[in-house]
């Protein structure tokens, strides 16, 4: 085991899957030249050349469009967004053709393809940089969808994603970017579909995904005087959804709280929360708690997004609530 950024675990996926398949290739705006927006594809044209690491323009559109196309017909592209927020003007292709084609071809055509970069609030980015559209893109049958919260996570998932055969919406964080941790060195993939209980527990299930449970990891330090046991689970990939692995903590449980950066409409923190009372109605012992971003466009004040991001303190505060300490 070594200790590695989470840029440098994307990097080593991609690497390792393009040593052994020549028809991957990664695309987008500043992968070749510049080596990434965030680094994250140093090295790679060096290695691999222009013709697997291709530079475009600012346009979204095309770009997804021609990797789309060229999946139909045997490759396998990596099409990096410098932000999802841009993948906006891509999301025709990505939803009309993407994760259509195969059904509508009756499977003939298959689309090994991945869409991957930042999402989220990176900070004072306002609000047309600062979105998360992880529910969005679950929403769309024909598409799998994951959010990793460490580097762990991100290389086996993002090996998985690149040899899967269905268009995969990989999403990562710009805050995340330099964080560290170990990851051996051995090969290694992560189905894709299974959550991570990362820590077990008895009183209460916190479900979340990315950059946000961070909040709850320094939530569970800063109450360990309140000798509440939480279990934590890491849902990792959101479409599909790993729900009988949060039903069954639940039923040992009997408390649940759902934090997501995201607005609070038609969340995936909705669907588990509904999910939940069908299946385990009978062993809630407090009603769901969400928490989410409020129902208003990103602010750009630094004191507003600090207020507008579910926080540790909100956290803490959910966690004395449902053991009714509060």
């Amino acid at each position: 085991m070594r200790v590695i950024q989470f840029r440098e675990a994307l990097r080593e996926a991609m690497i390792e899957e393009m040593i052994k398949d020549d028809t991957i290739y990664l695309i987008g705006e500043e992968v070749g030249e510049y080596e990434g927006a965030y680094k994250v594809s140093q090295g790679m044209l060096k290695k691999f050349g222009s013709k697997r690491i291709i530079d475009t323009p600012i346009s979204e559109s095309g770009f997804s469009g021609i990797s789309i196309g060229s999946a139909m017909n045997g490759l396998k592209p990596i099409v990096e967004f410098m932000t999802f927020n841009f993948s906006l003007v891509a999301i025709d292709s990505i939803i009309n053709s993407a994760a259509k084609i195969f059904q509508m071809s009756g499977g003939q055509f298959s689309i090994p393809i991945v869409f991957r970069g930042p999402t989220g609030s990176a900070g004072q980015l306002g609000a047309q940089h600062s979105q998360c559209f992880a529910n969005w893109y679950a929403n769309c049958p024909g598409l799998k969808v994951i959010v990793c919260s460490n580097p762990y996570d991100a290389k086996g998932l993002l090996k998985s994603s690149i040899i899967d055969p269905d268009p995969v919406i990989f999403m990562e964080s710009e805050t995340m970017y330099s964080d560290k941790a170990y990851v051996p060195e051995k090969e290694y993939y992560i189905d894709i579909g299974k959550a991570k209980i990362v820590k077990n527990g008895t009183d209460i299930t916190i479900v979340g995904f990315g950059k946000i449970l961070k909040n709850v990891y320094e939530a569970i330090t800063l109450t360990k005087d309140l000798n509440i046991n939480v279990e934590v689970i890491d849902l990792r990939t959101i479409r599909p959804i790993d729900y009988n692995t949060v039903i069954q903590s639940v039923k040992k449980t009997g408390r649940l709280i759902l934090i997501e950066e995201s607005w609070p409409l038609g969340n995936i923190s909705t669907e588990i929360a509904f999910m939940i009372q069908k299946e385990a109605f009978d062993y809630i012992d407090h009603p769901i708690i969400r928490l989410n971003s409020p129902d208003v466009p990103m602010p750009y004040s630094n004191n507003l997004v600090k207020r507008y991001l579910p926080s540790t303190n909100d956290v803490i505060k959910a966690f004395k609530k449902v053991m009714y300490l509060s």
